[in-house]
């Protein structure tokens, strides 16, 4: 039942082994399908959202509403497949999208520069000079990206539970090690752990609500959610808005009530926040 989520470089080994580990446990793998779901659930064209969480900061700087509104937009696709359990996800560092959530297993798949840089000539047929140019650049702008959006160091290894070095063992191995860590007790869902995932797929509805309707898509609001309660706060531009907030939070599935605490005030950006 656990949910385990693998970061992973560009051609370290990471994506067979999600795929391995959720083999063996029959487990739904998902990675680029949560990024299409978004952008098909937000009318954002799936290319436009694909670049826009690969850009590096100067991008999201240009578009800093845009960032929380597409964060938003992934994470309620990845809460909807997450809320079960029984999911591997790859890439995009889902685990920093499922905070909160104890029996979400971080898993970091690495490999040495050399190993990558046969995988890429074998993948993509590239030279060994455009191998590392290209490995290079990725990994600069997911390092950026993540340090941006979630004001933490990509190689940070407190962020995982495991880091697995495909330098030194193989991907069957490491298939084997992150299925021994899914049955410990440690990773298994609690009471506490299915409500954290039920109010952080609430929130993330609710959110990606707002951040679509037109009328409330510019309000700087966060949304928080608690066993079907939902409080919104933040900076609206009239008063107008905040009676339609409570409208369109209504609409996502689980709310039970709404309180709408935002006030008119200075809007720094625009954007829902479910930090």
């Amino acid at each position: 039942m656990a949910i385990i989520a693998i970061s992973r470089g560009t051609f370290s080994g990471g994506e067979a082994v999600a795929k391995g580990v959720a083999e063996r446990l029959g487990y739904q793998c998902i990675s680029r399908e949560v990024i299409l779901e978004a952008a098909w659930g937000s009318d954002v064209p799936a290319e436009k959202l694909f670049a826009a969480m690969e850009k590096r900061p100067s991008f999201w700087h240009r578009v800093v509403g845009e960032r929380s509104a597409y964060l938003t937009f992934v994470r309620v696709a990845l809460c909807e497949h997450a809320r079960g359990g029984n999911l591997v996800y790859h890439g995009h560092v889902g685990h920093l999208l499922l905070p909160g959530i104890a029996h979400v297993i971080r898993v970091r798949v690495i490999a040495d520069l050399e190993v990558r840089i046969q995988a890429a000539g074998q993948q993509q047929n590239l030279t060994r000079k455009d191998a590392i140019a290209l490995i290079e650049k990725v990994d600069r702008e997911r390092r950026q990206w993540t340090r941006f959006l979630f004001e933490v160091d990509w190689d940070d290894a407190h962020l995982y539970d495991l880091v697995l070095n495909l330098s030194r063992m193989s991907p069957n191995t490491a298939c084997e090690t992150v299925v021994k860590l899914s049955e410990r007790p440690e990773f298994q869902p609690t009471s506490a752990s299915q409500k954290a995932m039920r109010d952080l797929t609430l929130r993330s509805r609710v959110s990606a609500a707002l951040a679509i309707d037109p009328r409330t898509r510019d309000a700087d609001l966060t949304v928080l959610a608690d066993d079907g309660i939902v409080t919104i706060t933040g900076a609206i531009r009239s008063p107008t808005v905040e009676e339609v907030i409570p409208l369109v939070a209504r609409q996502a599935e689980g709310v039970k009530e709404v309180r709408c605490e935002a006030r008119v005030g200075s809007i720094p950006y625009a954007g829902i926040s479910t930090y």
